[in-house]
Formats: structure tokens, C-alpha cells, sequence
């Protein structure tokens, strides 16, 4: 028996999961173009003073459409996925991304233009941020899964934080120049994921689930480094074929499954959502996508744009540490100390802000000493609650959804998890600059209610999963202990599936086999 290597396994997710980067990149170059000049000359509206501006309803529509797009291609990839394989999926929606960012560029003065755009690339934004995990769980290590899944939340925050350095670049150029540069290389990372085609295989599953028995197999022999008939070999193909046979007992599973009294699946759905929905509403993203305007009202000294640097660096920093901290501390105690400190800073920077910070619009030489050091305050606040943000409420929603939920239900309930993130995403990018626009920093009180909301919620629903395999989690989830209880349950059972014995001819049950017999 060969001694199995995963060098090419973790080489292959860290390439995968650079479509957390695409996503990251795309949130984080809006916000930085909405302030520069000539993006306000184009794409804004004229005032009685004959000066350009961008309205908060035009901050919305430029910046919501992506968030729109991103909502309807996760939910579209579960076609693409299963029709031409994870592989093909990527490529395509990799190809929509790169369409979107081209047509984005290439706009001269149409808001409609560039809208469309952003709706198109978020299409691709959205689909990879359903296919990138569901490929990674599908081809990585089991050992390792729980450590890349938090490597894609790495890959987001640094293509916010690498969108900010550019924007910080470019703002100085005169003319169009200054955002077609940050907003064009969006088309070299969508071809750089394109690239992928020349080496990127299959998941195995799919090959299995297709009937392609030997290219599967091949394929776990060259991610593990191993001859095809190594027994290691022979063992992880086994394990997958049992994993598909389990998915489809009983037939293809439906929407409404991830909602029955069965194991308390409905409980599991519902905790699932409601930590996206929490999530999104944490605050943090407000700064991201609205930050340089919202620094710029401040009157700081500092640059809005190096501010935004510095927030992405902070964000890169963070997340660091959550590799370490979501096994250490585990799910439960990271959500509710990460509610705790982001509340506090929401609540601090609120105050503050609407206290001693002068009227939007006031001309940085009428500022008050009162006034800067308000403003120096509020971006003090905003730079811990991102750091809380990246530590804790981050990546451990993303951790928790995608070890809930038994094999069979998982890829629904997870685009279920997903969808949700993604709509509060498009609320929160339509509403908030028209709510700042009314009451300025006090809507960061309103994320202070969330936070609280958030921490009492993990408190009374939210279990603790860390260390559990899925049977285990299942056992929990009957056993009906209280989540304030849950960091000290253990199993009663031992989850050994015996698979001695057993031949059975694997196939995914296709939607439209299900069509063809109704």
C-alpha cells in the first residue's frame, strides 16, 4: 500500500478557490471608484452648481446589480453542475464573469451599460461562490476540508484588500484610466480561472455518479500520487460510491426535504440561513462597499482611499488567525465573542459619528477640531469591527453550513445557506447609502441591533459541531440537547458504515430522467 501525498489535491484548491478572489476583488473596486472623478463625470448627475455627483440611488443601482446577479447565478449553477460536470461549470461561469467585466469596462456614460455589466459578472460571481466548495469538498482531503473552506474566505478578503491597493494606485491617473484599469483586470483573473481547462479535472463524484468508473478512478490516483490500483486508491473510491448510494435512497432528494421533522433537518436549514442572513447584516460590509464615501463625510486627514487599504490589510490579518481559532475555540465561542466586540465597536462608532462629525458636505477648512477627532475615532472602531468580522463572523458561518447537514440534503441546504447571504447582500447594497444618506452614522446602531440579536440567537439555537462527523452531528441533533450544553455532548454511537460486501452500480439520478417518467 502506497503512502498517499495531497501536494497536488491542496495545489488544485488553492487554484480553485481563487474564485473567492474574484469575488472579493469585485466588492472591494466599486466602492473605491464610486469617489473618483471621472467615474462621478460619467456615470452621475449634474447639480444646480453645475457639479457633478453621484446619487445615493445611483450608489445602489451601480452597486446593488452585482449582488442581484450573484442571487440568481447560485441558484442557476445547480443546472450547469450536474449537466456539464463541476469542471465544465467552472469554465462557463468563469467565461459569463470575464463577458460581464468586459462590457463594464468598455462603457463610456451609460449607467444601464455598466449596471448590466455588473449584473452579468455577478451571474458568474455568485455560481463560482456555490461550485468552488462544492468542487473542493469533492476533491480535497477530508482532513483538510474544514481548513480550505477557510482559505476561500482568505481568498475573498484578499481580493478586497488587493482591489483596494489598485484603487489606491490609480486614483491619481486623470481621465477614464483611473477606474477602467482596476475594473478591466477583473477580465485577467476571469481568464486566469479559464486557464483551468488545460489541467483542471473532474470531480470524481461526477464521474461516478456519470458511470465513468476509470476516469474516476484515475483521477483519485492522480490527486493522491498513487498507482490506480493502490488499495488507498480503491478505498476512497468505495467511500464515494457509498457516499452517492446514500444521497439517493429513496430517490433524488427535493427542496422541501431540507424543511422535515427528520433528524430536525428543518432546524438545521433554518440555523443555516439565519447565520448568512446575520452575517450580512454584521455592518462589515458596509464598510466595504461604502467605505470611501462614508470616510470621505468623515473628514479625516488620512486618505478615504488608504483608509480602505488599511481596512483590507486588517481584513487579510484576521482571517489568519480564524484557521487557528475555529478549531481552538470552536463555532459557538467564535460567533458569540466576535457578536460581543463587533456590537460594542458598531455602537461606539455610531455615537460618536453622529455626535461630533459635521454635516456632510462641510469643506475640510471648516472642520473642527471636535470634528477630525470624531472622524479619526469612527475609522478606529470601523478597523476593529472589521478585524472582529474576519476572525469570527467571517468564516465560521461558511464552517458551520457546510458541515450540518447529512450527505443527502447537504448540496440543497447549502445553496439554500448561500441564497440567502447573497439576497440580504443585494438589500443591504440597495439600502444602506439611501439610509446613511437620511441618518448618517447611526446606521451603524442598526447593525449594533443585529449584533445583539446575533449573539442572543447563537445562544439559544446554535449548537457546537466542532469535532463532529456528520452521523455524529445527526446524533446530536436527536439526542435534543440544549445548544448552551452542546460543547460538552459526546457521541453515544459508533458511526461505522460497513460497506464489506457490497457492489452496487452508482448513478446520480438526473432532473431530467425525473422529467422523461413523470
Amino acid at each position: 500500500m502506497g503512502i498517499p501525498t495531497n501536494h497536488k489535491a491542496v495545489l488544485l484548491a488553492t487554484f480553485i478557490a481563487f474564485g473567492g478572489f474574484l469575488f472579493g476583488y469585485d466588492i472591494g473596486v466599486i466602492s473605491g471608484c464610486l469617489i473618483m472623478e471621472d467615474f462621478v463625470d460619467r456615470f452621475g448627475e449634474v447639480g444646480a452648481d453645475g457639479v457633478a455627483f453621484l446619487s445615493s440611488s445611483r450608489q445602489s443601482i451601480i452597486t446593488s446589480l452585482l449582488s442581484a446577479g450573484t442571487f440568481v447565478g447560485a441558484l442557476a449553477q445547480a443546472f450547469t453542475s450536474d449537466r456539464f460536470g463541476r469542471r465544465g461549470s467552472i469554465l462557463i461561469w468563469s467565461a459569463v464573469f470575464t463577458v460581464g467585466t468586459a462590457i463594464q469596462t468598455a462603457t463610456v456614460r451609460s449607467i444601464v451599460q455598466i449596471t448590466i455589466g455588473r449584473f452579468i459578472a455577478g451571474l458568474g460571481v455568485g455560481a463560482l461562490s456555490a461550485i468552488v466548495p462544492l468542487y473542493n469538498g469533492e476533491t480535497a482531503p477530508k482532513a483538510m476540508r474544514g481548513m480550505l473552506l477557510v482559505l476561500y474566505q482568505l481568498q475573498i478578503i484578499m481580493g478586497i484588500f488587493i482591489s483596494y491597493i489598485i484603487d489606491l494606485g490609480t486614483h491619481y491617473i486623470h481621465g477614464s484610466a483611473s477606474w477602467r484599469i482596476p475594473v478591466g483586470l477583473q477580465m485577467l483573473w476571469g481568464l486566469f480561472l479559464l486557464s483551468g481547462i488545460f489541467f483542471l479535472p473532474e470531480s470524481p463524484r461526477h464521474l461516478l455518479g456519470t458511470g465513468k468508473d476509470a476516469e474516476a478512478r484515475r483521477v483519485v490516483a492522480e490527486l493522491n500520487s498513487l498507482p490506480q490500483d493502490d488499495p488507498v486508491v480503491v478505498d476512497i473510491i468505495e467511500e464515494l460510491e457509498f457516499g452517492i448510494r446514500a444521497e439517493n435512497e429513496g430517490g433524488k432528494a427535493t427542496w422541501l426535504e431540507c424543511f422535515s421533522t427528520r433528524n430536525q433537518l428543518w432546524k438545521r436549514t433554518i440555523n443555516g440561513m439565519m447565520l448568512q442572513f446575520i452575517q450580512q447584516l454584521n455592518g462589515q460590509n458596509f464598510y466595504y462597499y461604502y467605505g470611501d464615501t462614508f470616510f470621505k463625510s468623515a473628514g479625516t486627514q488620512l486618505d478615504p482611499y488608504a483608509i480602505q487599504s488599511i481596512l483590507g490589510g486588517v481584513s487579510v490579518v484576521g482571517t489568519i488567525p480564524a484557521l487557528y481559532l475555529i478549531e481552538a475555540w470552536g463555532r459557538r465561542n467564535s460567533l458569540l465573542t466576535g457578536s460581543i466586540m463587533e456590537a460594542v465597536c458598531a455602537l461606539i462608532a455610531g455615537l460618536v459619528g453622529h455626535y461630533t462629525l459635521a454635516p456632510n458636505g462641510t469643506p475640510a477648512d471648516q472642520l473642527t477640531k471636535r470634528n477630525r477627532q470624531g472622524g479619526d475615532t469612527l475609522i478606529a472602531f470601523a478597523v476593529l469591527h472589521v478585524f472582529s468580522f474576519s476572525v469570527f463572523w467571517g468564516p465560521t458561518p461558511w464552517v458551520y453550513l457546510g458541515e450540518s447537514f447529512p450527505l443527502r440534503v447537504r448540496p440543497k441546504a447549502i445553496a439554500l445557506g448561500s441564497a440567502t447571504n447573497w439576497l440580504w447582500n443585494f438589500l443591504l447594497s440597495f439600502f444602506a447609502p439611501r439610509i446613511a444618506e437620511k441618518i448618517g452614522p447611526l446606521i451603524l446602531l442598526i447593525f449594533f441591533g443585529m449584533l445583539t440579536f446575533g449573539y442572543v440567537y447563537v445562544w439559544l439555537f446554535i449548537p457546537e459541531t466542532k469535532g463532529l462527523s456528520l452521523e455524529e452531528v445527526d446524533e446530536m441533533y436527536r439526542s435534543g440537547v440544549k445548544p448552551w450544553n452542546s460543547s460538552g455532548w459526546r457521541p453515544s454511537e459508533k458511526h461505522i458504515h460497513d460497506k464489506a460486501g457490497t457492489t452496487t452500480e452508482v448513478r446520480e439520478v438526473k432532473e431530467k430522467d425525473e422529467d422523461e417518467t413523470a
